[in-house]
């Protein structure tokens, strides 16, 4: 029992912890502030049972051989929570460094919705056309493009919701030449593990096949009906996009058919966010944005104006799941309808965010803090 109660206090603490933090970090970054977190690396607790009994001879009456029985107890506990401040090296990896598509690619897969995961994390979107593509920026302060990122993040999200989002690993394939006589026994059998090899002899020449996995593409059709050409052109246009990008491609037979579209969207970092939802609480608020016209048909809920809409009071607000208070207000995630689920499952994802750029605690060269209790 005292195990069962220590981990989940101690699970209930930590969460809300981090909790805390992150939406003090909001505050800080509404206020102009520096981002600071501070990560609870390891947790050891010892518990110290003991049990003792006895007996000792009355102390009066008529009676004095009779014995009195004596028992005793206790427990104690000594946890051990080593803390670390994120700061150097692991700050500029854990903070500054913006997400990579894999990450952005496993939330997707496990059915979030992808409008909640663009707005959070995608610092703009290029739309390709023909030799040139056009930026777009998810920033209110940029009134044209943040608008038009609203439109495409929402169009994606219609799709999304009638099922017909794809997003599969993207197949290169490559082609080499090498001349018989530069191969040798040893080295052909080395080509065999990597390549798929073809001897053509009236060249003299042996042909490397290679298939990759590349990154993964974002469409509204089955990216296995591809013709064999629209590969090429696909696996030439991958070489070019980075990590932090995550690609779509949006055809004409497809649903959202009506507004076809090809192109990336550019992931920032963890402190990006932080800083996008602290300046959108003053300096550049968030604002309504209508789906386009050739968008098919989306829920009502998920198009709120904010990304996560922040309550500041001078009072405690009712009802708030957490509340912190910092600046002389009180901060807190709006959980009253008719968004109270989207912003809910915002700070969910924005707490999983965080959770996604843990690394190996602690290092060697970063200051800890012990408190023994």
């Amino acid at each position: 029992m005292t195990l069962q109660h220590a981990v989940s206090t101690y699970d209930e603490a930590t969460t809300s912890a981090i909790s805390r933090q992150l939406l003090t970090n909001i505050a800080r970054a509404h206020h102009h502030q520096p981002i600071h977190f501070t990560a609870v690396s390891n947790i050891a607790a010892t518990f110290d049972f003991r049990f003792n009994a006895g007996a000792t001879p009355a102390l009066g009456g008529l009676s004095g051989n009779a014995i009195l029985p004596i028992f005793g107890g206790s427990v104690a506990e000594n946890p051990t929570i080593s803390i670390v401040p994120i700061e150097g090296e692991e700050f500029t990896r854990r903070l500054l460094t913006p997400f990579q598509q894999s990450k952005f690619m496993l939330l997707l897969r496990q059915r979030f919705d992808i409008d909640l995961l663009l707005r959070l994390m995608a610092q703009e979107v290029r739309i390709h056309q023909a030799q040139s593509h056009t930026a777009y920026r998810n920033d209110p302060a940029d009134t044209a493009g943040y608008e038009m990122f609203r439109k495409i993040v929402l169009h994606l999200s219609a799709i999304q919701d009638q099922n017909q989002l794809q997003a599969e690993p993207l197949t290169l394939e490559h082609d080499w030449t090498l001349p018989v006589s530069s191969v040798s026994a040893e080295g052909f059998h080395t080509l065999e593990k990597k390549f798929s090899v073809q001897h053509d002899p009236a060249k003299k020449l042996f042909l490397l096949h290679q298939k990759k996995q590349g990154p993964i593409l974002i469409t509204n059709y089955d990216p296995d009906t591809l013709t064999e050409k629209e590969r090429e052109q696909l696996s030439e246009q991958a070489m070019e996009w980075d990590p932090n990008d995550v690609a779509f491609d949006i055809r004409t037979d497809g649903v959202g058919g009506k507004w076809p579209m090809k192109g990336i969207f550019r992931l920032r970092s963890f402190h990006a966010i932080i800083s996008a939802l602290g300046r959108s609480l003053g300096d550049v608020p968030e604002r309504y944005v209508a789906k386009d016209s050739r968008t098919p048909p989306i829920l009502n809920d998920e198009n709120p104006d904010a990304t996560m809409e922040i309550l500041i009071t001078s009072t405690p607000p009712p009802n708030a799941d957490m509340t912190i208070h910092s600046y002389g207000k009180y901060y807190a995630v709006n959980n009253q309808q008719p968004h109270a689920r989207w912003n809910r499952d915002a700070f969910q994802m924005l707490y999983l965010l965080f959770q996604m750029t843990v690394t190996d605690l602690p290092h060697a060269s970063m200051p800890g803090i012990t408190i023994a209790k």
